[in-house]
């Protein structure tokens, strides 16, 4: 038997449920939460099939989304299918939103196994490394629609083969309010645990394992010394090498995992915000640099692409491209008027890309598949 917790069933205009064996420290995990939690502020009947011990489940665990503990164990993971089923079944559920790799298999799986009669629409929040030949005929057939978080990744996905038929572009969006409660003696503990001074010069990455090496790489070619914040990861034996070869002068602190309630401090001691990454959908550390005036830099990829109009309200940088990428820090380092003027104009963005906008969008797709 599957377990429920903290569900009430109101009337509601449809039964969703989502599903994801990810919902740990990462942007992902925001965003699934943000879109759950705005559908069922609207009133619909929302369920979030997830594993019991992920952040996800504990960050919902007192909202108005049903929260059903479920297994990942593989992508043909029998029992996973049985929940989804006895969960369609109870809870009258008309639409199924899968988020990641494993709960897409099983959530097309589990409605070919079992004719279950909903509607199956598959979110894609990074750029895919795995998608192609059967796999994308897999997806095609089985599937009422790919939603992509970005033309970056819609893109990426066309490229695999994907029709453009069966995508949707809805973009992620970040809550407004969240920014309003940031403790300034946090910032100062911050401050004082860096040991940041007036004129200090902090370059923050937030961001899980991706791209840093480059920005390290970088420093090594930058004409001044700066303070490197990293949150999302620790030293490994690689990031000690590179500061090692590299000779780097820079004071350079690694953080680990942050949580997402302790993140926001950290972006009001950074001068600048640098994602270096590959796959980025729609970045939900770019849009809290942005709306808390951070001017950022990153790679000039995928979902990116979609958030910053370079040198307009943000830099960009070609991939693996390390002068590039140490001449745009340069650049930012020097000129405090273009500092100014991207972190205005990254305001401006963020306020654009509102969760508000993407539960609607959701709403509006599940809305017209039912009908």
């Amino acid at each position: 038997m599957i377990e429920t917790v903290s569900f009430t069933e109101p009337h509601a205009d449809m039964n969703i449920l989502f599903l994801t064996y990810q919902g740990d420290i990462a942007g992902s995990t925001n965003s699934i939460s943000y879109l759950s939690q705005g559908l069922a502020e609207k009133g619909h009947n929302v369920i979030m099939g997830c594993r019991k011990e992920s952040l996800l489940y504990k960050n919902l665990s007192n909202s108005k989304v049903g929260l059903i503990p479920m297994t990942f164990d593989s992508r043909f993971d029998v029992d996973n299918m049985k929940q989804i089923k006895e969960t369609v079944k109870k809870h009258n559920i008309q639409v199924i939103n899968a988020q990641s790799s494993l709960d897409r298999y099983t959530s097309i799986l589990a409605r070919w196994r079992y004719q279950l009669p909903v509607k199956l629409v598959h979110t894609r929040r990074q750029v895919s490394r795995s998608v192609g030949g059967i796999q994308n005929v897999f997806y095609q057939t089985g599937t009422d629609k790919i939603v992509a978080v970005s033309d970056g990744i819609k893109k990426s996905l066309m490229a695999k083969g994907i029709k453009e038929k069966n995508i949707e572009v809805i973009y992620n969006g970040t809550p407004p309010q969240k920014y309003n409660n940031i403790d300034p003696k946090e910032v100062e503990l911050l401050k004082a645990k860096f040991d940041i001074q007036p004129g200090d010069f902090v370059i923050g990455c937030v961001a899980r394992a991706k791209e840093q090496v480059q920005l390290l790489q970088a420093l090594a070619h930058v004409n001044f010394k700066a303070k490197v914040i990293f949150a999302g990861i620790e030293e490994t034996a690689e990031y000690k090498k590179i500061i090692r070869e590299n000779n780097l002068k820079h004071d350079i602190f690694f953080e680990g995992m942050v949580s997402s309630e302790n993140i926001l401090p950290y972006y009001k001691i950074f001068d600048v915000k640098v994602l270096p990454s590959k796959i980025e959908g729609l970045s939900q550390s770019l849009l809290e640099a942005m709306f808390l005036k951070v001017p950022v830099i990153a790679t000039a990829l995928a979902g990116n692409l979609d958030l910053i109009n370079n040198r307009i309200n943000g830099l960009l940088f070609e991939d693996e491209n390390i002068q590039d990428l140490a001449e745009v820090l340069t650049a930012v380092y020097h000129n405090k008027d273009l500092r100014a003027s991207l972190a205005s104009e990254g305001f401006k963005t963020a306020q654009e890309f509102s969760v508000d906008r993407t539960v609607n969008n959701f709403e509006t797709l599940f809305t017209s598949l039912l009908k």
